[in-house]
């Protein structure tokens, strides 16, 4: 396999693997927020080849390629009616906020179904 070979087939598995939805995931709902997880996606890929010839066979040829994907989750997009806010989760601070949040959205949750119920 020749070195255009190589680069070309990685380049391909490369656009094949990175989609619009491995950054911005698949929505869920969470009550009546929606959330949209956010990720970081890293690429790269080196490669390299050689010719020259050998003093024992008197021939010589090599190529290589390789690459790597990562993909870091960031945050979420959270939307409520005509609000949205996002949520860093990259940084490990934020998780903490995160946290401190849960008890204000059981209880804007728990509100609502109040208001539903009757009464």
């Amino acid at each position: 396999m020749n070195f255009e070979t190589l680069l070309e087939r990685l380049t391909d598995f490369i656009q094949k693997e990175v989609k619009t939805e491995t950054v911005i995931g698949e929505p869920f709902k969470l009550g009546e927020f929606d959330c949209v997880p956010v990720m970081r996606v890293g690429i790269g890929f080196g490669s390299g080849g050689g010719h020259g010839d050998s003093a024992k066979t008197g021939k010589g040829e090599g190529g290589g390629a390789g690459g790597g994907i990562g993909i870091d989750p960031i945050g979420f997009l959270v939307t409520k009616d005509d609000e949205i806010s996002f949520i860093n989760t990259h940084q490990k601070k934020s998780i903490a906020g995160i946290f401190e949040k849960v008890p204000d959205l059981i209880e804007k949750l728990a509100n609502k179904k109040k208001e539903k119920e009757p009464a």
